[in-house]
């Protein structure tokens, strides 16, 4: 399962980028990447749990972004301490960094096979916090949501 939601951020996130920053992010993530996979950790942690198939989609996402070997070290240590949405670095991120975050927050909310009442609360605060219009937001998290249940029946 992991690895399907992984390889379909990733077809997301490389159907909007140009040949030219494929190349780019080839040679190195870039740091609005990192902070994206960063506040993914406080979706994982959103349940209060970090188990392994939070652990393996941060593991995937790590690949999907084409981390360094220096910047995936930095995310799992990252990870390994329980993140909160205060830990969200929306300082690092643009309007549409923002809304890809949080389709993929959905789809990373339901890495486990349940989407958990305080992953659904983060989602929606998440949305909040980057200002995004609520009539946005809901679409956003809805066709997300549709996209993380054709999912589920691959666990």
């Amino acid at each position: 399962m992991t690895a399907r939601i992984a390889a379909e951020i990733d077809r997301f996130h490389h159907s909007r980028l140009t040949l030219g920053a494929r190349a780019a992010i080839a040679v190195f993530m870039h740091a609005q990447n990192m902070a994206i996979v960063k506040s993914l950790v406080s979706v994982a942690w959103a349940d209060g749990t970090y188990d392994d198939a939070e652990k393996e989609m941060v593991e995937a996402l790590i690949s999907a972004f084409e981390a360094s070997e220096e910047q995936a070290k930095e995310i799992r240590e990252y990870a390994s301490t329980k993140r909160t949405i205060n830990d969200v670095p929306v300082d690092d991120l643009s309007d549409d960094d923002c809304r890809v975050l949080l389709q993929h927050a959905v789809l990373l909310s339901y890495v486990d096979g349940t989407q958990h009442e305080s992953e659904k609360t983060l989602i929606h605060d998440m949305a909040k916090k980057f200002g995004i219009p609520d009539d946005e937001s809901h679409s956003l998290i809805e066709l997300a949501e549709n996209r993380a249940k054709r999912f589920l029946n691959l666990l």
